[in-house]
């Protein structure tokens, strides 16, 4: 239920509002050519002129194959700024479960979505290889002979282009499932942007190398771009890199060292819900004592007597433990610091629901008559019990984005009710709710 924002946007493409303004290919070719002997020149490779003028030659070089299609552009757009290019090869591809259709030209491919939008190029015929690592390369050689700075700002916005060119790289990487290279491309373009003179940082997408590695298992790699992060003092959402590496240390077979990481985490981020799984299944898959986990939540209640959500953790962790009657009353008590803390009344609701969907379970593979009908009034009971705390949360919730989902619940509670009373009005409610969410 609760948002969860994670660097997975990784799976989206940055999306172009224009098209692209690029040179034919030939004309690209010929001016690098030009460009490069003006730089082999060594009295013209004093002058920060000539280096630019590479730079910008590398530049046109890398977006020539690309055609004049950009992201987000639908097919119909392409057919007026792409007048006599036709794809030699049209094919309906899935990649990483996605459809897509593939349409191959010349030099590159264009993958459209189910949409009908273009999400990816990818080139298949470059004119040089490596045209961003050598763009930054003679950027920098710019640098150096530009003394006096007067074309600072342009090299500084030159080196930002070709950092947004190495993530709209890497996004597509990751989307071909291409996890080793999207890793490669996200520390280079978090690289790129800290050469001097932009001498920025790019956390996000040094996580972003991190969490790739760690999709496509190489641990190490993943281990030391997340301590890069922490070193940066660089969490990303809800101290996500705590737990990410935490995962990695333990797989790598250091699982005290990956309580260390949490627990760290933890004292950051006390309602971090992957600091706090992680915590809550090394304590139980260790047969430690778990007190531990109540020991560091009490030390964050007394940082933060008034935070309602502490309370909302320890009910998390005590749903977790099987303490259910625990775990109701940490929730429940969610209300008594901030009756408009909506995650309180969430919490309740989501377990007398499951509760009774396990208690329906049970009752499916009784055989005895009587045994069967006391765990039938058992489930209503439950599921009856869920319908207040989830009203409740519906009420008080700004979140627009969270409603949808507790209208569902309330809709399937109320469904089984729908003759008695109240009941059948209220299910009506609620599903005309998720109907338009659905809209």
């Amino acid at each position: 239920m609760k948002k969860v924002l994670i660097a997975l946007a990784l799976l989206a493409s940055v999306t172009v509002a224009y098209a692209q303004n690029v040179k034919s290919e030939n004309a690209a070719k010929a001016a690098l050519e030009k460009a490069q002997a003006v730089a082999n020149n060594a009295k013209q490779a004093t002058k920060v002129a000539t280096w630019l003028k590479l730079a910008t030659s590398y530049m046109d070089a890398y977006n020539a194959p690309m055609g004049n299609g950009w992201i987000g552009a639908q097919a119909q757009e392409l057919q007026l700024v792409m007048a006599g290019q036709r794809p030699t090869s049209e094919e309906n591809v899935t990649i990483n479960g996605t459809q897509y259709l593939k349409k191959a030209y010349a030099s590159a491919d264009y993958y459209f979505n189910e949409a009908g939008q273009l999400s990816v190029i990818k080139v298949t015929k470059p004119i040089v290889d490596n045209a961003l690592d050598k763009a930054l390369d003679a950027y920098k050689n710019a640098y150096k002979n530009d003394p006096k700075g007067t074309k600072t700002a342009d090299i500084i916005k030159g080196i930002e282009t070709i950092a947004e060119k190495y993530v709209q790289e890497a996004y597509d990487a990751y989307t071909f499932g291409d996890f080793a290279t999207a890793s490669k491309l996200f520390e280079a373009a978090s690289n790129a942007v800290g050469t001097a003179p932009c001498n920025k940082s790019d956390d996000e997408s040094l996580y972003n190398a991190g969490f790739a590695a760690w999709a496509g298992e190489d641990l190490n790699r993943a281990k030391s771009l997340f301590q890069t992060c922490i070193d940066h003092k660089y969490y990303g959402d809800d101290g996500d890199v705590f737990a990410k590496l935490a995962d990695v240390t333990e797989k790598l077979g250091d699982k005290e060292a990956a309580k260390d990481i949490l627990e760290q985490g933890f004292a950051a981020f006390p309602s971090s819900q992957a600091i706090l799984i992680g915590l809550i299944n090394y304590y139980v898959s260790s047969n430690q004592d778990t007190d531990r986990l109540f020991s560091l939540l009490n030390d964050a209640k007394k940082n933060e007597p008034d935070n309602a959500s502490l309370y909302y953790v320890e009910g998390n962790i005590n749903k977790e433990l099987g303490k259910i009657d625990d775990a109701l009353a940490s929730y429940r008590k969610c209300a008594e610091i901030n009756p408009e803390y909506e995650y309180g009344y969430i919490g309740e609701g989501l377990l007398l629901y499951n509760q009774a969907y396990d208690i329906q379970e049970e009752a499916q593979a009784e055989l005895d008559d009587a045994k069967y009908m006391v765990l039938v009034e058992k489930f209503e009971a439950a599921l009856k019990g869920c319908i207040a705390p989830f009203e409740k949360a519906l009420e008080v919730t700004k979140d627009e984005s969270l409603k949808p989902s507790i209208a569902e619940y309330l809709k399937n509670a109320c469904y089984r009710f729908r003759e008695d009373g109240d009941f059948g009005a209220k299910y009506e409610k609620y599903n005309a709710m998720v109907a338009a969410a659905a809209e």
